[in-house]
């Protein structure tokens, strides 16, 4: 059989003006994609995934003929539908029936094909009572529901699919699962870029993993997706300082903050386990009564936590801060448990404070950043964004409480 879809994208580039080049460079040239190639069977349901900045849009945007690259081929053979952005083919003054129609017109579709999947187009969506008010008065929520409906059910080849549905409800992530399923049981294509490993692993057998605008793997979901969350152990996991630049004063400075997973530094942290923050500072004069604190801020700067090893701050007790610190190297440690904090991204701010006289002498915000990740072991058929700050599995029980009476 012949592939469906075939990609040989060799350097498409952006012009990049005063940013990421020498000092004395006015402008350079940053390759979004090079020496890309891959093809991409029928029926396949393909994961693009990556860091940001990896290049999953701009291949998709090639791949969906919105850019062109500055040399080699893209090579599809069928119809493509693609759903990049919330509302990408909508007209905003147009109601909700006309786009359905304006968009099966652009995918090629007559208008019998049209009207015959359109009552499965709005059943889907479920925008009946809004079918024929302008888009531009629906929600988010409602956008990506008619436009990947309309993407689904009009029968393209082939399905390209960007992380656009992480916007929607519990509801409509799994009615989207169930409906690229179907697609690829039909023997069409779909391409998925997501962030989210759960997802990928799910609903995809293939993945392709892109860094730095290459492809670093391509394989098995299980195998691409475990690659990509375990090369970011060692990002971000740890900083130091050497004495001269270190954070503090003339009796304490800070020597290095980390945070390790299973004995190992990491910058991501599977959601599921334990994790331990490591805070080393050099006391250069005696001091007594030394207490170390931390603010855990999420990725929006709000405070999620605050914690200390004071008696008031920790579920132990640390006999050291009421003992005097002779001049050296001390490490104090602050143990996080597993199923506490929900995936997203972290940052620390670090205090060290002198107890006995109420002075603070290191006090550093976002002194470090680490990411929890959601490797998939905690959910079920949702694969969508949980809201909160935490995650806690917490013990639930129903028991039989008695006849009804009256």
């Amino acid at each position: 059989m012949r592939d469906r879809l075939a990609a040989l994208l060799h350097p498409h580039r952006k012009r990049v003006q005063n940013g990421g080049c020498h000092d004395d460079e006015k402008q350079c040239e940053l390759w979004a994609l090079r020496g890309i190639s891959f093809s991409v069977e029928p029926g396949e349901v393909i994961g693009i995934i990556g860091r940001n900045g990896a290049g999953k849009s701009t291949l998709l945007k090639i791949l969906s003929r919105i850019t062109e690259p500055t040399s080699g081929t893209a090579r599809l053979r069928g119809r493509v539908a693609s759903l990049l952005e919330i509302g990408t083919g909508f007209h905003p003054d147009l109601t909700g029936r006309e786009n359905i129609f304006l968009n099966g017109t652009i995918l090629g579709m007559s208008r019998a094909e049209i009207q015959r999947k359109f009552d499965e187009i709005v059943a889907f969506a479920e925008i009946d009572r809004f079918l024929d008010t302008p888009v531009k008065r629906y929600s988010s929520g409602m956008y990506v529901r008619l436009a990947f409906a309309i993407a689904a059910h009009l029968e393209p080849e082939i399905l390209i699919v960007d992380e656009v549905l992480a916007v929607g409800d519990v509801q409509f992530q799994r009615k989207c699962s169930g409906q690229m399923s179907a697609v690829a049981a039909q023997g069409r294509t779909v391409l998925f870029v997501s962030h989210n490993m759960v997802a990928v692993r799910t609903l995809c057998s293939r993945a392709i993993l892109l860094s730095n605008g290459r492809i670093a793997q391509d394989g098995a979901a299980q195998e691409v997706t475990e690659t990509y969350l375990r090369d970011g152990h060692a990002a971000m996991g740890k900083v130091e300082w050497p004495l001269a630049d270190a954070p503090g004063d003339e009796f304490v400075r800070l020597k290095s903050v980390s945070v390790s997973c299973d004995s190992m530094e990491a910058g991501r942290v599977d959601i599921q386990k334990g994790f331990e923050l490591a805070i080393e500072y050099r006391v250069l004069e005696t001091c007594r009564g030394l207490n170390a604190g931390l603010i855990l801020n999420n990725a929006q700067g709000e405070p999620v936590l605050i914690s200390g090893n004071l008696k008031s701050c920790s579920s132990s007790y640390d006999p050291w801060v009421e003992q005097t610190f002779a001049p050296g190297i001390y490490r104090t440690t602050c143990v996080f448990p597993g199923c506490l904090l929900n995936a997203g991204a972290y940052s620390l701010t670090i205090d060290i404070n002198d107890a006995s006289l109420y002075r603070m002498l290191v006090h550093v915000v976002d002194v470090l950043k680490f990411e929890i990740v959601d490797t998939g072991y905690m959910r079920e058929e949702y694969h969508g964004p949980w809201p909160g700050n935490v995650r806690v599995k917490l013990p639930w029980s129903t028991e039989f409480a008695g006849v009804m009476v009256g």
